[in-house]
């Protein structure tokens, strides 16, 4: 097909929400795609060079409306494409879509091909976001980092065995909180421990990444006080610690002490020879007492807390993405196939949050991939539909489910 079938979209979004009215939802989604990019992905790994019947657009294509409007199987796919028939050329498809030609391309097609892609839009969506506040005073660059386990069946994904009678893999990400975005995501077997991705990370002097207590590992946690980057990471109750100074603190606010502290066990103390930072604070609506360690010795004690705060958000971007993406329910079992949806999956959430910010929404990415999945081949400029729709800025979590400290 012409490179105008594959790829059929311009910028759509030169004026106050101009898109073409005779463009549907899905297509206007689309446009936003940097398709030159695309092509060099497919090129660098030679996605098409056997294709006859789908090319590696038109899968990335099928495999985003299957996000979009959570299709259950390739069946489905198929039923739902094959329902929209001749509309199929205007969404970039040279014909309809078999399942078992879908089926054979994630099996086969790179999955580094779409990883790579969704790469090229995490770094758009950084550059989007990268003005925009964390919420926590002198930190301009916060990142939240921690993985989530995605079960599978042993019987039919044997390659990605966890313990005895169990299959899962796990998806490492390092969540950019300016905007929620994933700067960096590794999909491992679940046997992976978490700690092992520290030494993946591009560590970025003057930021801060915050953790949860399964990242203590005091030699890989000193690399951050050698690269000049800050660390909030929540301790563990057999960690040896030694107070070296107390500051006092108003414990109206919920702290209940600031230390300086060194670590007093011989492999701890040689991995970390530097003086840390504990933070001890009791959360009012749980009543839980939580100590943190940092190597920043500046920022007030309540500041640190409310850093631990932010993890949170990493905790709702993999509750959201399973349960509003298709990864926990997969098209294929080999492990080409779910590397394949997973990354995809990725890449649409990262679309959603750049058309997000670009036309200037309000509405929360929940809210838009909700209108999306009922309108995606409505065509009506987004900015109309939103407002048609009357969006109205809810969560759709029960509230006992969003205690900040609720571990």
């Amino acid at each position: 097909p012409p490179r105008s079938t594959l790829f059929p979209y311009t910028t759509l979004f030169r004026s106050h929400g101009g898109m073409n009215d005779g463009k549907s939802i899905f297509s206007q989604l689309i446009s936003f795609l940097p398709d030159r990019d695309f092509r060099r992905s497919v090129a660098r790994y030679s996605g098409d060079r056997y294709a006859k019947k789908l090319s590696c657009w038109e899968q990335f294509l099928a495999m985003a409306f299957a996000q979009l409007t959570y299709r259950e199987s390739l069946r489905d796919i198929e039923a739902c494409l094959g329902a929209i028939g001749p509309k199929l050329y205007h969404l970039g498809f040279g014909s309809a879509v078999a399942r078992s030609t879908l089926a054979d391309a994630n099996e086969t097609r790179d999955w580094r091909i779409f990883a790579d892609f969704a790469q090229v839009l995490i770094r758009m969506a950084i550059k989007l976001y990268a003005n925009d506040a964390t919420g926590i005073p002198d930190v301009h660059d916060l990142y939240a980092l921690d993985s989530t386990t995605i079960d599978l069946c042993l019987a039919l994904f044997p390659w990605a065995r966890f313990r005895k009678h169990k299959a899962a893999v796990k998806m490492h990400t390092l969540l950019d909180l300016h905007g929620s975005i994933p700067t960096f995501i590794r999909i491992t077997d679940g046997k992976v421990h978490d700690v092992n991705v520290l030494d993946e990370i591009a560590i970025e002097a003057g930021a801060f990444y915050v953790m949860d207590r399964g990242y203590i590992d005091f030699e890989r946690l000193y690399r951050f006080t050698l690269e000049s980057a800050f660390f909030v990471v929540r301790t563990k109750t057999n960690v040896l610690l030694q107070r070296r100074y107390s500051r006092q603190v108003d414990k109206t606010t919920g702290l209940r002490s600031d230390h300086t502290v060194i670590l007093t066990s011989r492999s701890s103390a040689t991995a970390y020879p530097d003086p840390l930072r504990r933070v001890t604070y009791c959360d009012p609506e749980t009543g839980k007492r939580l100590k943190f360690l940092t190597n920043n010795f500046t920022l007030p004690p309540l500041a640190i807390a409310e850093i631990y705060k932010k993890r949170w958000a990493v905790e709702l971007f993999f509750r959201w993405i399973k349960q509003h993406l298709r990864i926990k329910a997969f098209y294929g079992t080999s492990e080409n196939a779910v590397k394949t949806q997973i990354w995809i999956a990725v890449s649409v959430y990262v679309l959603v949050a750049i058309v997000r910010k670009r036309l200037g929404i309000e509405a929360s990415l929940y809210q838009l991939l909700q209108i999306f999945s009922v309108t995606l081949f409505e065509k009506t400029p987004i900015l109309r539909a939103l407002q048609r729709d009357g969006f109205q800025e809810e969560l759709s979590y029960p509230s006992n489910q969003l205690i900040l400290f609720d571990f």
